[in-house]
């Protein structure tokens, strides 16, 4: 006669005890939180919370805690931690004088201050994803098991979404990142830099790469071509991919594109495929026009921004003209481009500490890419530059790796939250496996 909280608790207890014994189970649990466990959680405001979120800094606490009960505390060090930490910092500085200097003339709810914190517990929860990966993972095998797991439980579903009959039925067990960009480039880069970087994979194993990499294709090119953020991360994922693979095909390949687009071809092509007229109309336009409102309200504190969350209340104070004398009353205000939101957050100092970080980050993939030829370290190190690149790409698209808290979310950040655990695999590489 239990009840069902009950036995949650009794479930939780034991999870507990497991990820206590092998902390390394936590990360393939929140793989498959936030891919195949659709459940939200209300906090009283318009925040929704979800598993994957929460079971990161739930995961920290508890390697901290065991860490400081053995006496045993080790951290992987790298080059890449203190732009990681100044960018936390940079967000918290913001949240302070950004409160401590508001102007009162523009209103904001007593509990706003909880929709700040939330927002920089977005960059924190990334952060912490990132520095789990590199400090649990102490051997290739078990980043081989979270890569694997990643590929299984996503291709399926994936493979699922563009097939009609089970289509209808993956929905009900996939969350809102298989309808979110990162997810579908992550695939991409792993499953690509795996098929094109190991040559000791079987043609057994090779088929179901080709066969993913094929329901990727169809799925972000024909099935959802109108979600431009989609196909373009796929593309750029695959891009980068390629040039890496092939270094002698690139300056060929420049040349012909350099000609395509003096041509025109590239231009118009790319235009009609993304929707041309009507599709900048509806989408391009105004997306300028808001990215230049928000960059008017934040300009006003251009050194550390204007608090995380906050310039929605400043954008949203101000008349939004969609054209001359054409004001949009009831706007509801997000730049859909995560560089205007780190700017509009942070300021100069966070956008600045932010791309320290990819930069750091890209220095690292690049010097194991040199140490790592062949497989699957080879394979991931690749997949994971491409991934990187490619997430930047996006960022201009949308906030879809630190997602705006009133945008894309909570619930959007479960897409984005495995691209942060396995960028932290390059340090794991870095720190353990290249020990071996």
């Amino acid at each position: 006669r239990a009840s069902v909280r009950w036995l949650q608790l009794i479930a939780a207890g034991f999870g507990a005890l497991a990820l206590l014994r092998k902390p390394q189970l936590g990360l393939l649990a929140v793989i498959a939180a936030a891919l195949a466990v659709p459940m939200e959680i209300s906090t009283g405001t318009e925040v929704r919370l979800n598993l994957a979120t929460m079971l990161i800094p739930l995961l920290f606490a508890l390697w901290l805690l065991e860490g400081w009960r053995r006496r045993d505390l080790r951290w992987t060090g790298s080059q890449i931690d203190r732009p990681l930490l100044l960018f936390l910092g940079a967000g918290l500085l913001s949240l302070g004088i950004g409160n401590a200097t508001w102007d009162p003339a523009v209103p904001k709810a007593g509990n706003f201050w909880v929709v700040q914190l939330a927002q920089w517990a977005i960059f924190a929860i990334a952060a912490a994803a990132f520095w789990l990966t590199g400090n649990l993972i102490e051997d290739e095998i078990w980043l081989q098991r979270l890569t694997f797991a990643f590929l299984a439980l996503g291709g399926c579903l994936a493979v699922a979404r563009v097939v009609p009959g089970p289509s209808s039925v993956a929905r009900q067990f996939s969350t809102i990142a298989l309808d979110r960009a990162p997810f579908w480039m992550l695939l991409t880069a792993l499953a690509g830099g795996q098929l094109l970087f190991r040559t000791d994979l079987t043609q057994g194993q090779r088929l179901p790469l080709v066969g993913l990499l094929g329901a990727i294709a169809f799925y972000a090119f024909v099935l959802v071509n109108e979600s431009r953020s989609t196909w373009v991360g796929v593309a750029a994922a695959a891009g980068i991919l390629a040039w890496l693979r092939w270094p002698r095909l690139r300056w060929p390949v420049i040349g012909l594109l350099a000609a395509l687009t003096v041509s025109g071809v590239t231009f118009s092509t790319v235009w009609e495929f993304a929707g041309g007229e009507e599709a900048w109309a509806h989408t391009g336009a105004p997306r300028l026009l808001l990215i230049r409102h928000v960059v008017q309200v934040a300009i006003r504190n251009p050194v550390t921004g204007l608090g995380p969350a906050s310039y929605r209340p400043y954008a949203n104070n101000v008349p939004f003209l969609m054209a001359p004398g054409r004001v949009w009353p009831e706007a509801v205000i997000s730049s859909h481009n995560n560089y205007i939101d780190l700017f509009a957050h942070t300021g100069i100092v966070g956008l600045t500490t932010f791309s320290w970080f990819a930069v750091a980050v890209a220095r690292l993939g690049l010097r194991l890419r040199q140490r790592f030829t062949q497989g699957f370290v080879a394979g991931y190190v690749n997949g994971m530059l491409a991934a990187g690149a490619a997430s930047l790409v996006i960022m201009l698209m949308g906030d879809w790796i630190l997602p705006f808290v009133y945008n894309i979310g909570f619930p959007g950040f479960q897409a984005a939250i495995p691209v942060w655990l396995f960028l932290g695999g390059l340090v794991a590489i870095d720190g353990a496996v290249s020990c071996k």
